[in-house]
């Protein structure tokens, strides 16, 4: 029989594999139809009215594309709609949210040394900033003040930069991260399900009603896809930040977050101007690098945050720290671990611990229980190729601690 500590490492390994299928297949979707409509030959005079048309090779065939900035005059018995790439991106990353952010929240949601917060109150706050996300952009882009693209955009980054300061003054520097990107997703996705595939739906309506459709549902989608197309590597430079301290550990994780997005501006430009035809602003890569290389430097000002006061111990966390065994892991732990998860790493070419763990305090050791059971006891996935030589009765001894605190 599995064990849940099992269970749910598998469970999230299935859910996170189905969200990076559907993301790839959304992001791909995405830039491939971004770069398409940049790319179209509209200086072409079409029999068929389209506004556009492009020749394409793929696969050992070709393929001859035409846009209609409206529709055409009589609608084909079948529509390729392309939803529900975006939608179960979302839902996957949302269920991947619960299973390691609210089902843990004690251990990966809740830092004691940033803000005293209940499991209700972190999970309360993270709901609570995801919808106000969606509803205060939906308001900017429909008042007057989203006519102009440009601007909106400018106040777009400002709010951005001010939820990465409100993040990381509330949560852990891993979940802050996580949760801007997953504030910049919940925008994108809800733009395809409330705005893009309304509009399309509206216009596809009035075709076969016979009116004709009117051109400002096109240019909303038009200008809330755009949106997205800027977004979306941000969105996942956040999502993967989870697996580098560097990025989230630092005292300057806000600001290392903002400059992404700046990054995420700069990349797109390069690619839309190329795929337009419009020149080759060979510059965006000079700035890219400028911004990560100050990102790197970031850093490191300081490395990571003051070490929790012994007190900031949760009840999860405390039971496995008054579990049977413990004394005995943390022997085993400091002895075969703490060479390399340690704030200054004894271990020769290490400047900082590994994924950011350290394990030299009961305080650590117990946070990270359920990794060591699965990674040192469970599994022999650490020390990596066994380089401290831990021993099968100490691994025994880890299982035992872990399922003494868990059956208890």
């Amino acid at each position: 029989m599995y064990d849940l500590a099992t269970m749910s490492s598998w469970i999230e390994f299935a859910v996170r594999w189905t969200h990076v299928i559907v993301g790839i297949a959304w992001i791909g979707s995405s830039f491939y139809f971004i770069a398409l409509d940049l790319g179209l030959h509209r200086d072409r005079d079409l029999a068929s009215g389209a506004d556009g048309e492009e020749w394409q090779v793929h696969g050992g065939g070709f393929y001859h594309i035409q846009k209609y900035l409206i529709a055409p005059d009589n609608m084909p018995d079948h529509l390729v709609w392309f939803k529900w790439e975006s939608y179960s991106t979302w839902l996957s990353g949302f269920a991947l949210l619960v299973l390691v952010y609210y089902l843990g929240a004690e251990f990966y949601l809740i830092d004691p040394a940033v803000m005293e917060l209940s499991t209700f109150q972190a999970v309360a706050i993270s709901l609570a900033s995801l919808a106000f996300g969606w509803v205060a952009y939906d308001r900017i882009c429909k008042s007057r003040f989203g006519d102009d693209n440009t601007r909106l955009m400018i106040l777009l980054y400002v709010i951005l930069v001010a939820m990465a300061w409100f993040y990381t003054s509330v949560f852990s520097g891993r979940a802050a991260l996580l949760h801007l990107g997953a504030f910049t997703a919940t925008i994108m996705s809800a733009n395809v399900f409330f705005i893009i595939m309304p509009n399309q739906r509206i216009v596809v309506a009035d075709l076969q009603a016979g009116r004709t459709p009117d051109a400002k549902y096109g240019k909303i989608a038009k200008q809330r896809s755009t949106h997205n197309n800027y977004l979306t590597l941000p969105v996942i430079f956040l999502m993967l930040s989870n697996h580098y301290p560097l990025a989230f550990a630092s005292e300057m994780n806000w600001l290392i977050a903002s400059l992404v997005f700046l990054m995420g501006v700069t990349i797109r430009h390069y690619f839309n101007s190329v795929h337009a035809r419009t020149g080759d602003p060979t510059w965006t890569w000079l700035a890219t690098a400028l911004l990560f290389i100050l990102i790197m430097w970031l850093s490191t000002e300081p490395m990571f945050r003051a070490e929790e006061p012994a007190e900031a111990t949760g009840p999860a966390a405390l039971r496995f720290a008054q579990a049977d065994g413990f004394d005995r892991v943390q022997d085993i732990v400091t002895g075969r671990c703490s060479m390399c998860h340690a704030a200054e790493p004894t271990w020769e070419g290490l400047h900082w611990p590994p994924k950011g763990v350290r394990l030299e305090t009961e305080h650590q050791i117990a946070m990270a229980a359920k990794q060591i059971y699965l990674q040192a006891g469970l599994t022999h996935a650490m020390p990596p190729a066994n380089l401290s030589y831990m021993q099968v009765a100490e691994r025994a001894e880890i299982v035992a601690w872990y399922k003494a605190a868990t059956t208890r």
